[in-house]
């Protein structure tokens, strides 16, 4: 688990979006528990969702799709609409196209079905809060499937001037490592990772994690 107090940051404000009460006290319990992580509201859905963000100014808003009155996906564009630096992380058990699209079209940063295990769950949180697009893997599959379907090029120079050491992280991005895993992987620290994922994106002109994979994957640059 990510320790964020020897990492000298601010506590992440989190509010949580969960019609199950059982799951809702078990997130209340994980979140609350958590060192670096603020739960600063929990509610059953997302009926008043634009006062609550005026109210609270969360970082993170992990949100159910399935809630009565008024679901997850009205809640995001209501968000989004309303507070667009809130970052909105979809936590549900739908794993439909259209639910996917939906979401990541209205704005969702990252999308995460609720079999996500309780350590990978906070380190999602985690991305999403520092510019991350954390996905569980067979939805990350989803998303590029859907993508536009393109012919795969071979240019005389498809490398972006990328780094030996930002190609490789490259290539762990598309193979769905998250940030931790990355950095552990590379023997670097996250705060490194994060710094060479911004610099890829600036090379590659995307500014999202699966833009920057689907980009990767059509040009073979890794």
């Amino acid at each position: 688990m990510i320790n964020l107090k020897q990492m000298n940051i601010n506590a992440i404000k989190i509010v949580v979006y969960e019609d199950n009460p059982d799951l809702r006290e078990s997130l209340t319990v994980l979140l609350k528990g958590s060192m670096g992580f603020d739960l600063v509201g929990a509610f059953i859905n997302c009926e008043k969702v634009i006062e609550q963000m005026q109210e609270l100014s969360p970082d993170v808003v992990l949100m159910d799709i399935d809630m009565p009155i008024a679901n997850g996906l009205k809640g995001l564009k209501d968000i989004k609409k309303t507070a667009p630096s809130v970052n909105v992380l979809m936590f549900t058990v739908f794993e439909d196209n259209e639910s996917i699209f939906d979401a990541i079209c209205s704005g969702a940063v990252g999308y995460l079905l609720k079999r996500t295990p309780p350590a990978r769950l906070l380190e999602s949180i985690y991305d999403a809060h520092h510019g991350g697009a954390p996905m569980t893997s067979s939805i990350a599959r989803k998303v590029l499937q859907m993508l536009p379907s393109q012919p795969q090029q071979k240019s005389l120079d498809t490398s972006h001037n990328l780094t030996d050491r930002e190609t490789e992280i490259l290539g762990l991005l598309v193979k769905g490592n998250s940030y931790k895993m990355i950095a552990d992987k590379s023997n670097i620290s996250m705060d490194t990772v994060r710094s060479h994922i911004k610099k890829i994106y600036e090379k590659l002109h995307v500014h999202s994690q699966t833009e920057a994979v689907a980009k990767a994957i059509h040009q073979r640059i890794v």
